[in-house]
């Protein structure tokens, strides 16, 4: 069975983790390692001949655009992470518009055609902020991933549907066209829903125990959608100082195993891109 792979390409000292200790504002002073990981990458998915979404952000794409182009060249998705990576919570109906809006137009500036899904930064549409995707669908977009079916510190909305679903039928009272929404994979243990999705939980979680997970999911005809960030491959990153421990282990650990434990995973599963799995 087809699974979905996805890639947020976002440098190291980009992430929400560590918003607290570094601001936008700053992130010019900080030495890029975005593009060197993004192309290791590559070349990972080129030995096992494998195809994934990448869901780019327009900060990132600005500076990087040959790193843009050639991910669209080697047949991969192009899809949006936004541009400032601020969760969606934090903005207004007409920010959150303008930085999709603007992250849309420099991707598709540098590929030339359509970009068509996007996912928020922080998995941030949650219960509170579904207003969001009835901006992503009046914005051109298709398909959305940011929803985390889970409960958790930073986002997580639990009672969404656990597998990819047409929005206005799950939300009637939104008006988003034909939107479809493919939710971040969990496995459900005694109603309980629990991540599986990739990114932290895959390098906190023993493989034998994601393995069956994907296993058990396919078996019964559920693609699972999987996410990693590009330094996750980069267990020489700079380290980011004065940040809580939580966010240090969140960030840190397993990094690096995280290759090795890639190259498990697409060795043992067949993957493509979101777009493709969702038939769009």
């Amino acid at each position: 069975m087809l699974n979905a792979l996805s890639v947020d390409v976002e440098d190291y000292f980009q992430v929400e983790a560590f918003s607290a200790r570094v601001d936008f504002e700053d992130w010019n002073g900080f030495p890029p390692r975005v593009e060197d990981n993004t192309y290791r990458l590559l070349e990972i998915l080129g030995e096992f001949g494998v195809k994934a979404t990448f869901f780019c952000l327009g900060w990132v794409a600005e500076r990087h655009p040959k790193l843009i182009s050639r991910i669209a060249q080697e047949g991969h998705e192009v899809a949006s992470h936004g541009y400032a990576h601020q969760p969606v919570y934090r903005q207004s109906r007409r920010a959150f518009r303008a930085d999709i809006r603007r992250a849309k137009e420099i991707l598709e500036g540098i590929v030339g055609k359509p970009v068509v899904g996007y996912r928020a930064p922080t998995f941030s549409i949650t219960e509170d902020t579904l207003w969001a995707l009835e901006v992503i669908a009046e914005e051109g977009y298709s398909y959305d991933s940011s929803i985390f079916p889970i409960r958790h510190d930073l986002y997580g909305f639990p009672e969404a549907p656990r597998f990819p679903f047409m929005v206005k039928e799950r939300y009637p009272f939104l008006d988003c066209g034909s939107l479809m929404e493919f939710p971040m994979s969990t496995f459900s243990f005694f109603g309980i829903n629990l991540p599986m999705a990739g990114g932290g939980y895959f390098r906190f979680l023993p493989y034998a125990l994601l393995k069956w997970a994907f296993r058990v999911s396919n078996a019964r005809g559920e693609p699972f959608i999987f996410y990693l960030h590009p330094w996750e491959l980069d267990p020489s990153q700079p380290r980011i100082n004065g940040v809580p421990w939580r966010s240090r282990l969140r960030h840190y650990f397993n990094l690096r195993r995280a290759e090795a434990k890639l190259r498990r995973l697409l060795g043992d599963f067949r993957f493509t891109t979101v777009r493709e799995v969702l038939g769009l």
